[in-house]
């Protein structure tokens, strides 16, 4: 399958925490950071999701914001440490490739912000990802 997601991060399910609808998938990338997702219980039945369950992480790009440090105090829970390894500013957007233990990420944020947070090929930052912007497949 060919999927326009360019962010897939290899990793292994550690943990499935269902509610009422949704759950929470606790995922240690294949780089040793962790991963939380929110999907639906369907979802979970469908992909047979348990702990050691090998799957892929798939995030948009414009799901992915970059900080400068770590965020306290904030609802994200995804927060992976990475370099920027690539930088293409363009005239409104920048297109971010950073580089995280077991994968890349590419981060679609506006020029504005690349400019604000001083970035560089080179730059250590972290990427930040709603939990319920992560899907899943299995691998």
């Amino acid at each position: 399958m060919t999927l326009s997601i360019r962010n897939q991060l290899p990793g292994t399910v550690t943990a499935v925490h269902p509610g009422e609808i949704m759950a929470t998938v606790k995922i240690r990338l294949d780089g040793g950071q962790d991963l939380t997702a929110a999907i639906t219980l369907e979802a979970v039945d469908e992909l047979a999701l348990a702990a050691g369950t090998a799957v892929r992480a798939l995030v948009k790009s414009t799901e992915v914001s970059v900080a400068g440090t770590r965020v306290e105090g904030l609802s994200i829970r995804n927060q992976l440490f990475g370099t920027v390894t690539g930088l293409t500013l363009g005239e409104v957007m920048t297109m971010v490739k950073i580089t995280v233990d077991g994968g890349e990420l590419t981060a679609a944020i506006t020029k504005d912000a690349a400019v604000d947070l001083g970035l560089f090929v080179g730059s250590d930052v972290i990427a930040l990802v709603k939990s319920t912007d992560v899907a899943l497949m299995t691998a």
